[in-house]
């Protein structure tokens, strides 16, 4: 296909070549009557209009292409120039009303996005607590002005993580939540990450979100570190002044207990049934207030690490067993039937003996409580991958949505009745034996707790092969 300028100059050949034909054709009737110049004339003419043509025409369309072609490129600032008002200047015209408006747009819409970024990166900036942005592989793309003296000079390096104390905290949880594709905001002591700013160290507990753009593209996460330095000093007073105070009233209140216990077995003489009354009310509160100092004091041990655990191979199904030994009085009390369902020669778990004592006297122990006359509580066992999952589940009232997401906090304030420390209590040494607890529970419809433990790692014994 030809362009306008190839059939202008086409059309112009085919012009000059009809008229030279027309003048070869007429030359001998123009030569007899004397008329040869006017020949001549017509060809000349013809030439000029021509040129003429290419001139006026092919040149404007040639500039004008030329200045739309530089306008296309990007080249806003060129100007187009032309004085005429014919055709050829009204489009001239148009293309620098396009270019300007082009400029304006552009101009604007840059203006907004950098008003934007500065926006955002005064926000960033801002923020009081170290903030880290990554891409999907944990390589750093910005961080605000807390976490650049948090890392120090290893803040401009992209691999900054890498190089840092507790970065591979911060991989990780990156990692999960890319992978888990939401945020990941771990608690607990696993999710403090200690770190050192000039002389000081701070403990900070991780927060990772995945970040996405306006068409939910993955670009990347953010990471947030929350300073709980004085949280973490707070907490740790409280401890040990929860571990001196139990134990310093432990020695009074055994004493109170054996004091009640002698006059209840009329060591101190003869009582009225007001008496005995009153002495039997006051033994049992006794036993509720001892029951609490001991799990104080196991919490405090937990949470100050001063509790050693002594690890030993235990069978499932033995442990569960005698947790079933150890409660069938309160059970048979109000008629509750008690299943064990684990087979004999499921992998044995690698605990301390107290510990899981502690979490299955715990858990059945709240279970026989909430259970009305009559009802079936179920311990079972199974094995799922490296693990041993306990199950507790009841036919109780079940628990309250609300009360789901604190059912294992210190000093659980849903707590009707006991100490409102064992579950507490129970979380802590199964996260301290390397396991996981779980609870699920709809209202009328009974609660069912779930922990896992670690199966204990076989050795491979050598036996020695005699010879002959």
């Amino acid at each position: 296909m030809l362009n306008l300028t190839q059939r202008l100059i086409l059309g112009c050949v085919l012009l000059g070549c009809l008229v030279v034909g027309l003048v070869t054709v007429t030359h001998r009737a123009l030569a007899a009557s004397g008329q040869l110049n006017l020949a001549f004339a017509l060809i000349a003419i013809a030439l000029v209009v021509e040129v003429g043509t290419v001139f006026f025409v092919l040149r404007p369309l040639n500039m004008l292409a030329r200045d739309a072609h530089r306008i296309a490129q990007g080249n806003l600032e060129h100007r187009v120039e032309w004085h005429s008002r014919d055709s050829f200047g009204q489009i001239a015209s148009d293309l620098g009303r396009i270019a300007i408006r082009l400029r304006e747009l552009r101009d604007s819409e840059a203006g907004r996005k950098q008003m934007e970024f500065q926006l955002s990166d005064a926000v960033l900036q801002s923020i009081f607590e170290p903030i880290i942005v990554t891409d999907g592989k944990g390589h750093v793309l910005k961080v605000n002005q807390a976490a650049e003296e948090l890392l120090g000079e290893a803040a401009t390096d992209r691999m900054a993580l890498t190089n840092t104390p507790g970065g591979d905290k911060i991989l990780s949880a990156i990692k999960d939540a890319v992978s888990m594709q939401k945020a990941v905001a771990a608690e607990g002591e696993a999710s403090m990450l200690p770190m050192r700013i000039g002389k000081q160290e701070r403990s900070y507990r991780l927060r990772t979100t995945p970040m996405r753009d306006s068409e939910g593209r993955l670009l990347g996460a953010v990471t947030t570190l929350e300073d709980v330095t004085s949280l973490q000093d707070i907490d740790r007073f409280k401890t040990q002044f929860i571990a001196i105070a139990s134990r310093k009233l432990r020695d009074p209140l055994l004493q109170l207990r054996r004091g009640l216990y002698a006059m209840a077995q009329g060591f101190s003489g003869e009582m009225t049934t007001l008496q005995t009354e009153l002495v039997a009310s006051a033994s049992a509160e006794a036993e509720k207030l001892d029951e609490l100092m001991s799990d104080l004091v196991e919490v405090a041990e937990l949470d100050s690490g001063k509790r050693e655990l002594q690890l030993e191979r235990i069978r499932p199904l033995q442990a569960l067993n005698e947790a079933r030994d150890r409660a069938c009085d309160d059970a048979a009390k109000k008629h509750i039937r008690v299943e064990v369902s684990a087979y004999a020669d499921l992998a044995a778990v690698e605990v301390d003996r107290g510990a899981l004592r502690s979490i299955l006297d715990n858990l059945l122990s709240n279970a026989i409580r909430f259970t009305p006359e009559d009802g079936e509580i179920l311990l079972a066992a199974e094995e799922v991958k490296q693990f041993v999952q306990f199950t507790v589940r009841d036919t109780g009232r079940g628990i309250e949505a609300e009360r789901l997401s604190s059912i294992f906090d210190r000093f659980n304030p849903f707590s009707e009745k006991g100490t409102g420390l064992g579950l507490a209590l129970v979380r802590r040494l199964v996260e301290s034996l390397g396991g996981q607890i779980a609870v699920e529970s709809r209202l009328g419809h009974g609660s069912t707790f779930r922990f896992t433990l670690p199966v204990a790692v076989t050795s491979n014994v050598r036996h020695p092969v005699e010879v002959g």
